[in-house]
């Protein structure tokens, strides 16, 4: 059975399944979704909890005879397996395996993954502990999706506020959930229950944004040429290393030139970006340039590109971001005289 992570509350009432694995790359959810797992399963009776961290030079023959030595008058457990890399190698596969074809009556297994590729969803130890538990899949939050699920959690603890105060909220807590989990329990904590004020809501939130080069990139590729501004000055701020952002920058150009050279062949749009190893959502972002940048548009980013990647190297006189920015911006459509 596959759940979403907004389905797992109403399912965990109605009843405890022997096997839940939660997957996915968004930690605050993911955290979530175990503690509501644990704690349905004390509710149950399962009053022993075994922890299993799968690292490495780890003994799955232990995990494995943990689950075999169950007493006749033993207390129902909760058996928490967490395996970092996603990856449980040969022998884990295959005790995986055998673990949810033959799934202890009393206990319940909660087995906690990193967001997995394809391949490892269709290996035979996921499908089979897909086919006998309850998989919950927690991917990030797409930014659209901010406001609302920000508005959802206030009114949790009865708070509520302005459709701009949701905008900013969720500028500032961009790319990071658990930080902005621990904002509005701030807000709650700070703050009465009923309609916030923005100036009050705006003293209380730190500036908690955490930007990353795929978030750059999906911003730039989509034209949204404010986000792209907004990330920058927030890399910018935090020290990153404009090299990284010179790289980002190189590779999105050239899948997006290759894109074009694909398509003159006659290759769809959609084929081309599918052959340009771009995955992700960089993918959809790179369609969408590719339909929004005319090929003509693209040899002169390049050219600009040339000339940045050898001011990052300190090579030139000027600031690399502003060029990043102003290459980043062209890319969004907007007319800058750098690259003019």
């Amino acid at each position: 059975m596959q759940l979403r992570a907004d389905e797992l509350d109403a399912h965990l009432a109605k009843k405890l399944a022997p096997l839940y694995v939660v997957h996915g790359d968004e930690p605050l959810f993911a955290i979530e979704a175990g503690d509501a797992i644990r704690v349905a399963a004390r509710a149950a009776g399962c009053t022993e909890r075994e922890v299993f961290v799968a690292e490495q030079h780890f003994r799955w023959d232990a995990f494995a005879s943990a689950n075999a030595n169950l007493g006749l008058f033993a207390s129902r457990r909760l058996v928490d397996l967490r395996i970092p890399s996603g990856k449980p190698g040969v022998e884990g596969a295959a005790v995986l395996e055998k673990h949810a074809n033959a799934l202890p009556p009393d206990d319940v297994t909660l087995i906690t993954l990193p967001r997995l590729d394809r391949t490892a969803q269709n290996s035979a130890w996921f499908t089979a502990l897909a086919r006998h538990g309850v998989v919950i899949a927690v991917a990030p939050l797409d930014r659209k999706a901010m406001p609302g699920w920000i508005a959802e959690r206030l009114a949790r603890n009865g708070q509520r506020v302005s459709r701009d105060t949701l905008a900013f909220l969720a500028d500032r807590c961009e790319g990071n959930l658990l930080a902005a989990g621990q904002e509005i329990a701030k807000l709650a904590l700070l703050l009465p229950k009923g309609t916030l004020a923005h100036e009050d809501v705006e003293r209380a939130v730190a500036n908690v944004a955490r930007y990353d080069l795929q978030e750059l990139s999906e911003a730039w590729l989509t034209g949204d040429a404010a986000r792209v501004l907004r990330i920058v000055d927030g890399l910018r701020a935090e020290g990153e290393p404009v090299t990284l952002a010179v790289w980002q920058l190189g590779e999105d150009l050239h899948a997006l030139a290759s894109v074009h050279e694909a398509a003159a062949r006659g290759v769809s749009i959609a084929n081309a970006v599918r052959g340009a190893r771009v995955w992700g959502k960089r993918q959809p972002a790179l369609e969408r340039a590719a339909r929004r940048v005319h090929a003509d548009a693209v040899a002169p980013l390049v050219a600009a590109l040339a000339k940045l990647d050898a001011l990052a190297k300190g090579l030139g006189r000027g600031d690399p971001w502003d060029d990043v920015v102003d290459i980043g911006l062209a890319l969004c459509g907007r007319r800058v005289a750098a690259t003019a």
